[in-house]
């Protein structure tokens, strides 16, 4: 017979009862224990019994299954990638002495993974902070460190929305779900709209939608909404430990977070890394069989890293005709620039002279580390005569270790064996000969030219 697991949701308890806007004391009394038994349960020193658990949903109407979570597992799975950090190298630490450690401290496993993150975090603001970063606060900075530090995965945001998701589809659809909420949706003309896409009238209860909106676009705005409205509480929790210099940064963040639940919602976890894995990671496919476009597979397809659900660690990058970067999210560990453009060898910046053409390329950086990326140009904006309409190019990518399972690399010509040579920037670049250089690298002199003029923009000092 299984043995039985205790447990413990002191954190959870603590937040529970802070939300409800009660007392330890009122909370003991309303559930007939002391207060010191529930001052013990929030600081895991006693665990949640079955019968306390019943008595507490039912107490304030609660839902027992989202109350019950095990979130032990999670951390196991978490510290052990957390764990995995190279500075952590030299230590052996078995994969049971972490389990029994997430599972017999969950309170200290949050604080450490906690302070893993801000560690993360910073190494990140470091690197940030180069010779040419922006004195003044970077908002837009701060929300991609918040992505990057988390490799764009919240897997208990992916938990609640596939949740949720269970729900829309028994309720029909999205917009089934929002008018059984009592809810209009409307789709009305641009110069109705005042330059919104979606506006949500509480008073009305009334949701309105651009009506120049594609499919793809339409269904993303109305998960969007649902997100906002049914997981307002995740997307806060997703966020919680999390430190932001400014209230623009904080905003961008909860903004990426609510974009990534509407994803999951349309996508929801289990079933589309499932058939990613079938369709070997063929966007098109796996586009025409959710109704999403192009470009919300890509994003989705950076979010596989929940533990023990993973599927390939893909990057993306989106950028504009000037070189502007407008989107980045990395589960790869791709060493993206910080500041500046990316690589003009890449064939990032040559997918504009062919829109709406799939390109593959192998690419090597200075370290030798390889990838495999997929560039194609995508369409924002439409849907009328004369309405304003932006071109992008977007590139997804693998290490070259996982490369063997995406159709496209099977399928392309291209050798691993003979990459194009990429940078990160020219700033951080040390080939010599790269005749499409920007700048010099950081740290190298630059050779005269009164007698020679090298092939290259920089002559370089081999030190």
């Amino acid at each position: 017979m299984a043995k039985e697991r205790s447990l413990f949701m002191g954190p959870r308890l603590r937040r529970l009862r802070r939300d409800l806007g009660v007392t330890q004391a009122v909370m003991a009394e309303d559930l007939e224990v002391s207060p010191s038994y529930i001052a013990l349960m929030e600081r895991n020193q006693r665990p949640m019994t079955a019968e306390m658990l019943l008595r507490l949903a039912q107490t304030y109407r609660l839902d027992l299954a989202s109350l019950a979570s095990d979130r032990r597992e999670d951390y196991a799975a978490r510290l052990s990638t957390a764990l995995r950090d190279p500075m952590f190298a030299d230590l052996e630490l078995a994969a049971t002495e972490i389990e029994d450690f997430g599972n017999s401290f969950p309170g200290t496993a949050d604080a450490l993974l906690r302070l893993y993150t801000a560690y993360q975090e910073g190494q990140l603001a470091l690197a940030d902070r180069g010779e040419d970063a922006p004195s003044s606060p970077d908002p837009v900075a701060e929300a991609r460190r918040f992505l990057s530090a988390r490799h764009n995965s919240f897997p208990s945001l992916d938990d609640a929305a596939e949740g949720l998701a269970q729900r829309i589809d028994a309720a029909g659809d999205f917009e089934d779900f929002l008018s059984a909420r009592g809810l209009k949706i409307r789709r009305l003309p641009a110069d109705v709209m005042v330059d919104s896409v979606r506006r949500f009238d509480q008073h009305r209860s009334e949701l309105v939608l651009d009506e120049r909106l594609d499919k793809a676009s339409s269904a993303f705005q109305l998960a969007l909404q649902i997100a906002y409205l049914e997981l307002k509480e995740a997307i806060d929790d997703a966020a919680v430990d999390s430190h932001f210099d400014t209230d623009n940064g904080k905003r961008l963040a909860r903004r990426a977070l609510a974009n990534y639940a509407a994803g999951a919602l349309m996508m929801p976890y289990r079933r589309f890394v499932s058939e990613a894995e079938d369709r070997q990671y063929d966007i098109e496919a796996l586009s025409r069989l959710f109704g999403v476009s192009f470009e919300q597979v890509a994003h989705r397809l950076t979010t596989l890293q929940k533990p023990g659900q993973e599927g390939v660690p893909f990057f993306f990058i989106r950028v504009d005709a000037a070189g502007n970067v407008s989107k980045r999210l990395d589960g790869a560990g791709f060493p993206f620039a910080r500041h500046g453009g990316s690589c003009p060898l890449w064939s990032l910046h040559k997918a504009f002279q062919s829109p709406r053409r799939l390109l593959t390329e192998w690419v090597e950086l200075p370290d030798g580390e390889r990838f495999f990326s997929i560039v194609r140009t995508v369409m924002a904006g439409g849907g009328a005569f004369g309405a304003a309409r932006i071109e992008r190019a977007i590139a997804l990518g693998c290490a070259a270790k996982h490369a063997d399972k995406l159709i496209y690399a099977k399928a392309t010509a291209l050798s691993a064996e003979n990459p194009t040579p990429i940078g990160v920037s020219c700033r951080l670049c040390h080939r010599m000969d790269c005749i499409a250089r920007a700048e010099p690298p950081i740290g190298r002199q630059i050779l005269p030219d009164d007698y020679r003029r090298a092939s290259a923009p920089f002559g370089l000092a081999d030190r």
